[in-house]
């Protein structure tokens, strides 16, 4: 009886806390989940870098972005602008 008792236990704490147990499972999910939340925010990343990639390709050019960029990039301003900083 006591051995039954014993094995019993044996297995319930290795049910809830061993490698595959409900414990770890829990763990696993939560990363699983914060996981996702970032592969979507990386998604979203890529598909605004592809978008500014074929508004600045050869067969498409983006005036606006192009003057955005070099703005930003060069420091380029026009001479009737006032520049604050």
């Amino acid at each position: 009886m006591l051995g039954a008792l014993l094995l019993g236990a044996y297995f319930v704490m290795h049910a809830v806390q061993g490698d595959y147990g409900l414990f770890n499972r829990i763990q696993i999910e939560a990363e699983e989940r914060k996981l996702i939340k970032d592969l979507d925010a990386l998604e979203a990343e890529l598909a605004a870098l592809q978008n500014k990639t074929r508004r600045m390709s050869d067969s498409y050019l983006d005036l606006d972005l192009l003057d955005q960029q070099a703005r930003d990039i060069l420091g380029y301003a026009r001479s009737d602008e006032i520049l604050i900083q």
